[in-house]
């Protein structure tokens, strides 16, 4: 029986992009499937106690500089702190990799292709154009992809509303027959109960 693994994040997190490809050879090392799942990152804030940057404290946010550039350095990635067309609306993009997990495409490719555009190359993720070239680097058809927007919405809020359920209060998060492991400095552990085979922890004390 395959072990599936549920992906949470969202094109704008910094921290999913620090851990996608190690999460990808994760999943490959133990043959899991991944079922990506892209979500609304600030209804998800807003349902479970998470602030946007702009409202967050002067020392949260400052530590949260000293991070990324420890993980830039950790996963050798090379990462702009403050994206040029930061902030922005990730909706267009994050449904995109919905409709094409829906064709059977490669969302894995495409997730790493649209992180590295926004996170290291200053390119606006929430332009057409932009998304169309991603789609096609990713070797999916743009206009096939474009045209299930509607039905990838939908899958939007319907992933946004699990992760709500599930207690997801972030991005990235790896959830493990039913188990979440919020943050990609938690693949280790993510690893660790994959190769054990333990039972999944739970909230009761």
């Amino acid at each position: 029986m395959t072990t599936t693994i549920d992906y949470f994040y969202t094109h704008l997190s910094p921290f999913a992009y620090f851990g996608h490809n190690a999460f990808v050879e994760l999943a490959k090392k133990y043959n899991c499937q991944i079922n990506y799942k892209p979500i609304k990152i600030m209804a998800v804030f807003e349902k479970t106690g998470g602030l946007p940057l702009g409202k967050r404290n002067p020392a949260r946010l400052a530590y949260r500089v000293l991070e990324l550039k420890r993980w830039s350095e950790e996963r050798n990635i090379d990462l702009n702190i403050n994206p040029k067309h930061m902030p922005t609306n990730p909706m267009a993009v994050d449904c995109a990799a919905i409709s094409i997990a829906a064709t059977g495409g490669n969302v894995s490719l495409f997730s790493e292709l649209t992180f590295k555009a926004f996170w290291s190359e200053d390119k606006n993720i929430a332009d057409e154009e932009t998304i169309s070239s991603l789609i096609q680097q990713a070797g999916s058809d743009p206009k096939e992809v474009l045209a299930l927007t509607d039905n990838a919405a939908a899958t939007y809020e319907q992933n946004t509303q699990e992760a709500i359920d599930h207690d997801v209060m972030g991005s990235p998060v790896y959830v493990l027959n039913g188990e979440i492991f919020w943050g990609q400095d938690r693949l280790d552990m993510l690893d660790k109960a994959l190769s054990s085979g333990r039972a999944a922890y739970t909230t009761e004390i």
